[in-house]
């Protein structure tokens, strides 16, 4: 009131003047020689008074942060394109400004490259949500803001070739993005690694478990000393029977006996079963007593439609002594011989 608000306010004016040339001459050589192409600027800085940026010959440096429209980037080293037109961006994008085309390949099939791409910047609201969705870190938000024209068709339809950009700017204007994407990328690629690793690990192991499995199977199992003595014992006994079934057929003479028509074998009563029961177990018993002194026995002709004759079996049949212990050699000795005979009949039959 009464004019002091005006003073007050023409003071603050002052001072900020003032300042502004204090500040100037303590930043020897002033900015105004000669000029510079970026200034960094910032909020709380120790900059005090005015500040005029002389734009264009000047330029504020931007935060690297700061987005604009969209860019495509690329692999410097390779050239080729990170994009895998997956349509993700287009699908995301609030004001729909970016259209893709497929590539195809000479069979006509699409493949996981762009053939076009173009973004309507005068649509575009620079909310960044392309380069948020991206899988594959193909789209970013780039700093370059002059892009005025005075017609908007073609100048502000940016195709593909106008989009490209390489990884090292990107790396350039970002690098803490840059930084970090990279360890990640890095960090999968290790991860993918290890995994490729441990599966050829696990294939080799299970391999060498085959390998060895098949050697083992090769190999001749161990046997144990009880599993040792049986099996001898086995190869004792066959042989003591082979032997025994050789002396057999030597000391048994067979009967002649006129060639029989190649007819059915005859069936035989149950008395004659019985008969040859008995005949058989004197046989045993003249065996088990050790005497030669031979019995003759008559064996009366089978029946059958074909006419047979049956030569008669000489045999020893001395008399049995009662309460003869034999020994296990000799009861298998024994067994041998009648198992014999049975099929030395059965051969004449």
């Amino acid at each position: 009131m009464f004019g002091a608000g005006i003073l007050k306010g023409l003071g603050v004016t002052l001072k900020e003047f003032i300042g502004t040339y204090v500040d100037d001459v303590k930043r020897i050589p002033s900015r105004y020689v000669g000029g510079r192409a970026e200034i960094e600027q910032r909020i709380g800085s120790e900059q005090t008074g005015l500040f005029t940026i002389q734009y264009p010959e000047e330029r504020r440096k931007l935060p690297e942060r700061f987005r604009y429209i969209p860019m495509h980037v690329y692999d410097a080293e390779t050239g080729e394109n990170r994009c895998t037109a997956c349509g993700i961006c287009a699908k995301v994008c609030p004001p729909q400004c970016i259209w893709i085309v497929r590539a195809k390949d000479e069979n006509g099939k699409p493949i996981t490259r762009p053939a076009e791409f173009c973004i309507d910047t005068t649509i575009c609201m620079n909310c960044g949500l392309c380069a948020e969705f991206c899988p594959f870190d193909a789209i970013k938000m780039n700093h370059d803001f002059e892009i005025a024209a005075h017609e908007r068709m073609p100048y502000l339809v940016f195709d593909l070739q106008a989009l490209r950009v390489p990884t090292t700017y990107y790396a350039q204007i970002r690098p803490t993005d840059w930084a970090e994407e990279e360890a990640i990328r890095a960090a999968k690629e290790a991860e993918k690694a290890a995994k490729e690793a441990a599966k050829a690990a696990r294939a080799a192991a299970k391999a060498a478990q085959a390998a060895q499995a098949e050697t083992v199977a090769a190999a001749p199992a161990k046997r144990t000393p009880e599993e040792e003595i049986e099996r001898l014992k086995a190869e004792a006994a066959a042989r003591r029977a082979a032997q025994v079934t050789e002396t057999a057929e030597e000391t048994v003479t067979p009967a002649t006996a006129a060639p029989a028509a190649p007819t059915a074998p005859a069936q035989r009563t149950p008395e004659e079963i019985e008969r040859l029961k008995a005949e058989a177990a004197a046989r045993r018993a003249a065996k088990a007593g050790g005497e030669a002194a031979p019995v003759p026995i008559e064996v009366a002709p089978l029946p059958a439609a074909a006419p047979e004759s049956v030569a008669p079996v000489v045999e020893a049949a001395p008399p049995t002594t009662a309460g003869a212990q034999r020994t296990p050699e000799e009861i298998e000795r024994l067994k041998a011989e009648a198992a014999a005979r049975r099929a030395a009949k059965a051969a004449q039959g």
